[in-house]
């Protein structure tokens, strides 16, 4: 029986002319979701943009589903742990909108510069008024780029051919690589005080909702204007608006919204901003290009080839199922860890194997760490593919070190990550069908990452500093469900770890800090 491939949502021709001569092709667009879950059953492959909602009933329902294709970025409409389960590969093409979003970001930031908008409106209507629309040269000025992905790193490269000066914050991307692309790295608070123009280009994940709130846009010029074209809610929308209406900020140009349609958002009121309707990627080459990346995984998926842009992960060798699948958890908390732990930024990553899991092909393990490193940061989903390439596009050196088993553990996965301000060490095992952090740093211990706020005090060892601290969480009505110390040696250097039931606010932290002889105190999330 020959593969079957339908296509739910509008792609562009080209990608379609790829997958014929392989499969037969039915598009079918605008399907309702009972007509969808009605005929699934009969396709190898699935390819969507982001109409078509991929439920877990869909999933169930396609009995020969091998390969969804998301022909875009993001996959939120695609239910990718029902896939995972099923087996089922989901693929998307996360390169081929780079240099669309890339220009945009400069067109928009001319467009407010020059006041172009406005401008245009205000002739249409009639009205000949030259001197309300004042602009600025873009010429010498300060651009702070807040990630530097493949799409900061395509913006960063244009400014600079328009005589701007680039600086930029991401702690995932070595020095060397900023250098490479003539930007220099500063941190977040810098780059707000000294930017002209900021442009945004971060995924949206929980650490990065809100990054650019009432605290950061009180440190920035009053002729800085803002632009976003990574995704709404960044840039918190309703301080944007109040700080460009109070003078505090000169202007935004604002592609993206925290819920679209977006036609009554606030941003839209003010004449200081210049709105596009999410139009980052509407251009005839972009789609073009996503139509074409996404078939060729789809087809690389049905006639068991590398697949480059897999976002879930790739199936263990049953001949080592048994001995590595335990250990995916113990690679992503460690990274995972490891990188909150980390101060700086990062330069080189350093992942050791020691026992019986050395003695195997570790690419899989290697992708979690590094999937669990650049997760803050990065909407390239991290696979067996494509870990190496995602780490070198940011100039990250990645080094894998296999041993004999320690005195400790059987195995172990040690994580050193090596950034401008210190190195942090996180090590972990598999015990008793369950994950345990074992090391932080020069201590050793015993944790079980299962969910909550940790807080890692670094400080010396001596009576009452552990009521010290007890007393500011108590206060503050935040309960301790669990405590572990470890210490250099009696009175010296010690390590406390304090499992919390809520957060605490940098107000507790100052008061922790405070505390005689702590030199450290860190919130982490497992």
């Amino acid at each position: 029986m020959g593969k079957r491939i339908l296509v739910a949502d509008p792609v562009a021709e080209e990608g379609i002319d790829v997958l014929k001569p392989h499969a037969e092709v039915d598009v079918k667009t605008g399907l309702k979701p009972e007509e969808l879950l009605s005929i699934i059953g009969e396709y190898d492959g699935l390819v969507v943009r982001s109409e078509t909602k991929v439920t877990e009933k869909v999933i169930e329902a396609g009995k020969r589903l091998q390969v969804i294709g998301r022909a875009g970025v993001g996959v939120d409409n695609i239910d990718v742990e029902s896939a995972t389960r099923r087996g089922i590969v989901v693929v998307y093409a996360p390169t081929g909108n780079t240099i669309s979003a890339a220009e945009h970001t400069i067109a928009l930031m001319l467009s407010m510069a020059r006041n172009i908008p406005q401008a245009s409106a205000l002739l249409k209507a009639g009205q000949w008024k030259r001197s309300e629309f004042t602009g600025v040269e873009v010429r010498n000025k300060t651009l702070g780029i807040i990630g530097l992905g493949r799409v900061g790193s395509e913006v960063a490269r244009r400014a600079k051919g328009l005589d701007m000066k680039v600086i930029g914050f991401d702690p995932y991307v070595s020095p060397e690589h900023a250098q490479n692309i003539g930007v220099e790295i500063v941190s977040l608070e810098d780059l707000l005080k000294k930017s002209d123009f900021v442009a945004v280009h971060t995924p949206m994940t929980s650490a990065t909702r809100g990054l650019i709130g009432r605290k950061e846009l009180a440190l920035v010029k009053p002729t800085t204007r803002f632009i976003n074209c990574a995704r709404g809610g960044i840039i918190d929308e309703e301080a944007l608006y109040e700080a460009i209406e109070a003078g505090r900020v000169a202007g935004a140009a604002i592609d993206v919204f925290t819920k679209e349609p977006a036609c009554d958002n606030i941003l839209c009121k003010s004449d200081k901003v210049v709105v596009t309707p999410h139009l980052g990627a509407s251009t005839e080459e972009a789609q073009t290009n996503v139509s074409i990346d996404v078939a060729e995984e789809i087809l690389a998926v049905l006639q068991a080839k590398p697949v480059r842009y897999a976002v879930n992960m790739p199936l263990i060798a049953v001949e080592t199922r048994s001995v590595l699948a335990p250990f995916l958890d113990v690679a992503t908390q460690v990274g995972g860890l490891a990188t909150q732990l980390a101060e700086g930024q990062v330069s080189t990553i350093v992942i050791r194997y020691e026992g019986e899991i050395a003695n195997y092909d570790t690419a899989v393990l290697k992708a979690a760490v590094i999937g669990a490193l650049l997760a803050p940061i990065s909407e390239e989903r991290v696979n067996l593919i494509n870990a190496s390439l995602i780490a070198a596009s940011r100039g990250l050196k990645v080094t894998e070190q296999k041993g004999p088993a320690g005195e400790n553990y059987a195995n172990l996965i040690t994580v050193e990550i090596g950034a401008s301000k210190g190195t942090a060490t996180v090590g972990g095992t598999h015990l008793r069908g369950e994950v345990h952090i074992v090391r932080v740093n020069e201590y050793w211990m015993d944790l079980m990452p299962t969910g909550g706020y940790w807080l890692f005090i670094d400080h010396r060892d001596r009576p009452g500093l552990i009521g010290s601290v007890g007393m500011v969480t108590g206060k503050a009505d935040i309960n301790i469900s669990s405590m572990q110390v470890s210490r250099l040696k009696p009175r010296g250097q010690a390590l406390m770890v304090l499992g919390l039931d809520e957060p605490v606010n940098n107000e507790q932290i100052e008061g922790i800090l405070a505390i005689p002889d702590v030199y450290k105190a860190k919130v982490v999330k497992f």
